[in-house]
């Protein structure tokens, strides 16, 4: 039997949402789109066409839940 404690990392969902929107982000604006219309035609259709498949930002968005990614968006929001 092992003798060692393993760790268990716990991955901070704030923190990766924060990493995918901002990635989503980016590939949008490379590859010439305005991304804050692009990402809000995507939350309020859950449409995966609105996002571009360029770096995987289309995979990437749909690993958030739309309910928590909005809630996200408004906590960043109001705490500024």
């Amino acid at each position: 039997m092992d003798q060692f404690t393993r760790k268990f990392g716990i991955v901070d969902k704030r923190t990766e949402t924060k990493e995918i929107i901002t990635s989503v982000y980016n590939a949008l604006l490379v590859k010439g789109y305005n991304p804050i219309n692009q990402i809000v035609g995507y939350i309020i259709t859950e449409d995966p066409t609105y996002i571009t498949n360029y770096k995987n930002a289309r995979t990437l968005i749909s690993r958030l839940d739309r309910d928590e990614l909005l809630q996200e968006l408004v906590r960043s929001y109001l705490e500024g």
